[in-house]
């Protein structure tokens, strides 16, 4: 749950950085959780207002804590677009999701996982 309200309130259209896969698979977990729930919600009361206003409200952030995702492996977040190819970029999309992040210092930042490496840098001179 704290990795969902991190996204959820830290980060809601951060762009920028980079997130780690437990980060974005536990917000996409929970995110599915909450949509379930709702959608459950709303076939008790025949009206599909709550897993709509839900839908809506979720999306920046979905669509940035995938952004994220994709620049700790050193991609743009605009590779996101495979999901609009059937079956294929489906499964590039998700293979590319679950790839661990690259060490090093990319052009979206340190490594959340393991750190920025200006030490290691600094011990190579």
């Amino acid at each position: 749950m704290e990795e969902f309200l991190k996204v959820v309130k830290e980060h809601y259209v951060d762009f920028d950085r980079r997130a780690r896969r437990k980060e974005f698979w536990m917000f996409t977990l929970i995110s599915t959780l909450i949509s379930i729930v709702l959608g459950f919600i709303d076939s008790i009361i025949g009206m599909e207002v709550l897993g709509g206003l839900y839908s809506l409200a979720i999306i920046a952030p979905s669509l940035a804590v995938g952004a994220r995702r994709l620049h700790d492996i050193g991609k743009s977040g605009w590779w996101q677009l495979l999901w609009f190819i059937p079956v294929v970029g489906w499964i590039w999309i998700i293979v590319l999701l679950a790839t661990d992040g690259v060490r090093e210092d990319n052009e979206y930042g340190a490594s959340p996982k393991y750190g920025s490496n200006e030490f290691d840098e600094l011990g190579n001179n």
